[in-house]
């Protein structure tokens, strides 16, 4: 994936709104890079651009060294809010990513059923939403995204409604998911701790308007990774440091205007 100058903004005229400013950014093949930044910095809005969802006034996105034009079919997106019908089963929730393309209802749901046992939830496949925990949702979800096997993952925010236990849990499923293949991520998230725990890299965005990258920092922490126990580690706190340096001067330029 790459940002090569990308600037966007919304409305037009006088009425415009810079959101972002111009970012180059790439993320190279099995590559974990995580976007940290304040409330607003226009995170979201780059990972949109990479999926084609939004247009940039600026520069491009090229995904593969192609330029993204539409849709961006090689991605799978997780976001922040679950996108489960809840009339389906979560067997079904996962079938149907495949389904949509095509493939025959009895392959997708066999495929669909390994993929609830390996995101630990064999034995929930009749189990429907709403009868499902925040965390088990979230694995429903992630299922669901990997089972088409995209080759590069936009992730949102995605376990920002989970209590901190869950979310750790979740980092740890979705590092065991990663490692089988390393797929190149872009993943956003107001977690610091998470971003290090989970990446190979953290990108530090500015506070908007005409928001910018501040800075990068490569997370030199040995893999295989324990998204817990990581976080005991004496370099992970002096990583800890020396990022949060960085985040915590624009956090406060995004509280000093609200004020």
């Amino acid at each position: 994936m790459e940002l090569a100058g990308v600037g966007v903004a919304f409305g037009a005229g006088q009425n415009a709104f810079r959101a972002v400013g111009r970012v180059d950014l790439a993320v190279a093949p099995h590559e974990f890079v995580a976007i940290v930044g304040p409330t607003g910095c226009g995170k979201s809005t780059l990972l949109n651009v990479v999926a084609g969802l939004l247009a940039p006034v600026e520069g491009e996105a090229r995904v593969f060294g192609r330029p993204v034009r539409g849709v961006t079919r090689e991605a799978g997106y997780l976001f922040q809010q679950d996108a489960l019908m809840p009339w389906k089963t979560a067997l079904d929730n996962v079938a149907v990513a495949l389904e949509v393309g095509g493939v025959a209802r009895a392959a997708a749901l066999a495929r669909a059923r390994d993929w609830l046992a390996r995101v630990g939830l064999s034995g929930f496949e009749a189990r429907y939403p709403h009868q499902l925990s925040g965390g088990q949702k979230k694995r429903v979800a992630l299922a669901q995204m990997l089972i088409r096997d995209p080759k590069i993952l936009l992730m949102d925010e995605p376990f920002g409604p989970l209590d901190a236990q869950t979310r750790a849990l979740m980092g740890d499923v979705l590092l065991d998911l990663w490692s089988a293949d390393r797929k190149a991520v872009l993943f956003v998230t107001h977690d610091l701790e998470e971003a290090i725990a989970l990446a190979d890299r953290v990108v530090v965005m500015s506070a908007g308007p005409a928001a910018r990258l501040v800075s990068q920092h490569v997370v030199d922490l040995p893999r295989p990774r324990d998204a817990n126990e990581v976080r005991l580690e004496p370099r992970f706190h002096a990583l800890q440091k020396a990022i949060w340096e960085d985040l915590r001067a624009e956090v406060l330029k995004t509280y000093g205007r609200a004020s």
